[in-house]
């Protein structure tokens, strides 16, 4: 044996080498299994959203609560999810994207089961603010574990899935919960729509530890200051877009506009402070002021605005004109879902070949589907063609599989794996209000310019708004550099 004492030891002979400080460190993989896992608790965040609509009268009768209460059960959930979701994605980075996944999913899966057993309203209401918080949570840890996880073209299937489950969600809710109270399964009646979430919920948690484990090779630090001026600006934006159609949008409603301003400015140069002080901002200036996220940001609040308002806008037709129930109405947008899945199959495929120009062509065939729609409903009012009104529909879901998909690739692909949770909690959170504001303004003006045109003029001056949307998308994306 020969006696090495005081010499160096020997290095293992297939020691992997460390790589050099600053290197990105390579991406760990997301299986089909994990994959599946994070998308679950993403689809029941969704579904979540809109699957309560059409149960809002048996809870009405059940638990007596008024209109008031009603639209906090509804709103109460996405003000806490838009609230939380920016500090969600930051809280992932710090301390572990599976983690707070699994953290976000068993409190949703808890707060699912309170609002199904809720003996009041004001324990619904309560309920449904927690859900909420419990979803901003999980939610961020989705996109940022995709970012940090995968590359190239298993990024793109991956967030192509991500797409189609945040599309499919809004319409599967509806469907999903007018199906649930029509069959009342096993005497549950409403409380069956939460209740649902929760073996769902537990089968993911079961498998969660499939989901690879990352976070932020260093730990950011706590920016209250940012935080508190983020949730003033938030919170009087969200109460403007929540409380304006009830309230009759009074004056004062309108100074919080003001307030918002104000918090945004005060919010923008405190994040510059304290990143140029070398700490760690919720925002990172940096971060946003990258090509591909300030201008696929640009697209997304259109696209998004003109997706929520479209949805909510027809469903006031369906149900208001065409007396349809929730399942029914739903059951309409199947071309839509349909179309939707098909082509986010190839999306990536399509962005190999045609670039940035796969944002172009979905803006175009959105705006087709838009401007047939109301040339349908126009010459054929009262009884416009079904057939033609469902190629609208499917044009208009064919054309947001190619343009949202790419759009999020677009905005995280220049944000680093160590801030991807913040990347996507502003992707997530700017897609959220832009949603809300979309249905909540198109909503108004249907019904506003219904009181005192036809439904028909009413319905076509909205869907030429909407076709003005998707042009703003158009000419954005003229603008794009090309999908990484």
């Amino acid at each position: 044996m020969t006696n090495r004492e005081g010499l160096p030891p020997l290095k293992e002979p297939d020691a992997a080498p460390k790589p050099p400080a600053g290197t990105k460190p390579a991406a760990t993989g997301l299986g089909g299994i994990a994959l599946v896992v994070v998308l679950t608790g993403y689809a029941l965040s969704i579904v979540d959203a809109s699957i309560v609509n059409v149960a809002l009268t048996p809870i009405s009768d059940d638990l007596h609560g008024g209109p008031a209460a009603l639209e906090l059960v509804v709103s109460g959930y996405g003000l806490t999810y838009a609230l939380g979701l920016v500090l969600g994605g930051r809280l992932g980075d710090a301390f572990g994207r599976r983690r707070l996944y699994a953290y976000g999913l068993a409190a949703f899966t808890l707060t699912s089961a309170l609002c199904g057993l809720a003996p009041t309203i004001e324990f619904l209401v309560v309920a449904r603010l927690l859900q909420g918080a419990a979803a901003a949570m999980l939610v961020p840890q989705v996109l940022a574990t995709i970012q940090a996880a995968t590359e190239g073209q298993a990024r793109a299937r991956a967030i192509g899935m991500y797409g189609v489950t945040a599309a499919l969600g809004m319409v599967v809710g509806q469907i999903l919960g007018g199906l649930l109270v029509s069959l009342d399964v096993a005497g549950m009646g409403w409380r069956s729509v939460f209740a649902i979430n929760v073996p769902i919920g537990v089968a993911a948690l079961l498998a969660v530890r499939r989901v690879p484990a990352t976070r932020a090779g260093t730990k950011p630090g706590f920016d209250p200051v940012g935080t508190v001026l983020f949730g003033v600006t938030m919170l009087c934006v969200l109460t403007l877009v929540v409380a304006g159609p009830d309230l009759g949008w009074p004056l004062w409603l309108w100074s919080l506009l003001a307030v918002a301003a104000a918090g945004a400015l005060a919010l923008a140069r405190t994040e510059r402070g304290l990143e140029a002080r070398g700490g760690s901002p919720l925002l990172s200036p940096s971060v946003l002021s990258h090509q591909g996220m300030r201008r696929g940001l640009a697209a997304v609040v259109p696209f998004s605005a003109g997706f929520g308002a479209f949805l909510f806008v027809y469903a006031l037709i369906a149900q208001g004109h065409f007396g349809f129930d929730g399942l029914a109405s739903g059951g309409v947008l199947a071309p839509f879902a349909v179309a939707f899945f098909v082509v986010a199959m190839f999306t990536p495929k399509i962005a190999a070949a045609l670039g940035a120009r796969i944002v172009t062509l979905g803006a175009l065939v959105q705006g087709l589907g838009l401007l047939l729609l109301a040339l349908v409903i126009r010459l054929g009012w009262p009884h416009p063609s079904l057939v033609l009104v469902l190629v609208g529909i499917a044009l208009f879901g064919a054309g947001a599989a190619l343009v949202g998909p790419t759009l999020f690739r677009l905005i995280l692909a220049e944000v680093p794996p160590a801030q991807a949770g913040m990347g996507s909690g502003v992707l997530v959170t700017s897609q959220q209000m832009a949603t809300a504001l979309g249905a909540t303004v198109g909503g108004t003006l249907y019904i506003s310019l219904a009181d005192w045109l036809s439904t028909a003029s009413a319905a076509v001056l909205v869907l030429g708004l909407l076709t003005c949307l998707s042009v703003t998308v158009l000419v954005i994306s003229l603008k794009l550099p090309d999908p990484r």
